[in-house]
């Protein structure tokens, strides 16, 4: 994105806010606000019709919230970058934004720097976190318990190493048919549908470590 104009969508239900963040981000060079959206209906809306490169989107707004906004511009527009600029702190609502894919959370304190430096990282696909948060995010994931049983996660680092069913439930000194189930209960736990996603889904939350 260096030698690109940076595309710029603005979601929130405040119309001064708005002015005010697109006025911060015109004063910036290789940035250009295309569209603004008053709430998430027509940030979705927005997203499809302009596919702006970053999308900076309020958390709480009425009628569809920021995080299933993001949900759906992330499926229907999955090039754009969403960073979520909100007053709220809360651990739970960091941990969902960044869970529905967004790139990033931003605080409206921020300052015009934190602001244009966030739109460039996340336009270089890197992810936006102001400072203060990122150790509540990190608080909140580590005090995450694990989905999965120590038996399952035995079952997906057997899976990552190659080994069969049948074998797994040799090693393990298990039938086959367990194996199944356990493999059949991460996936349900995981989300996915097969063992190479369970496998890469488990080492990507650091579950098989």
């Amino acid at each position: 994105m260096a030698d690109q104009e940076i595309r710029v969508l603005l979601a929130d239900d405040h119309p001064v806010v708005r002015e005010g963040l697109s006025a911060m981000l015109e004063s910036a060079d290789g940035i250009t606000v295309v569209g603004q959206a008053g709430s998430g209906e027509e940030a979705v809306v927005q997203a499809m019709a302009l596919r702006p490169d970053i999308i900076l989107l309020d958390l709480r707004m009425g009628g569809m919230d920021g995080v299933e906004a993001t949900t759906q511009i992330l499926r229907k527009a999955p090039a754009c970058k969403v960073v979520i600029v909100t007053t709220y702190e809360d651990d739970s609502d960091i941990l969902r934004a960044v869970e529905a894919g967004a790139a990033g959370y931003l605080l409206k304190g921020s300052s015009r720097q934190e602001l244009i430096g966030a739109v460039q990282t996340a336009a270089r696909g890197e992810t936006v976190l102001t400072p203060s948060l990122a150790g509540k995010l990190l608080r909140t994931r580590v005090a995450e318990p694990s989905p999965l049983s120590g038996r399952e996660c035995e079952v997906l680092r057997l899976v990552g190493q190659g080994l069969t069913n049948a074998e797994i439930g040799a090693k393990l000194f298990v039938a086959e048919a367990t194996v199944k189930t356990h493999l059949l209960r991460s996936f349900k736990k995981l989300g996915v549908s097969d063992r190479t996603a369970a496998v890469m889904t488990a080492m990507e939350r650091g579950l098989l470590s």
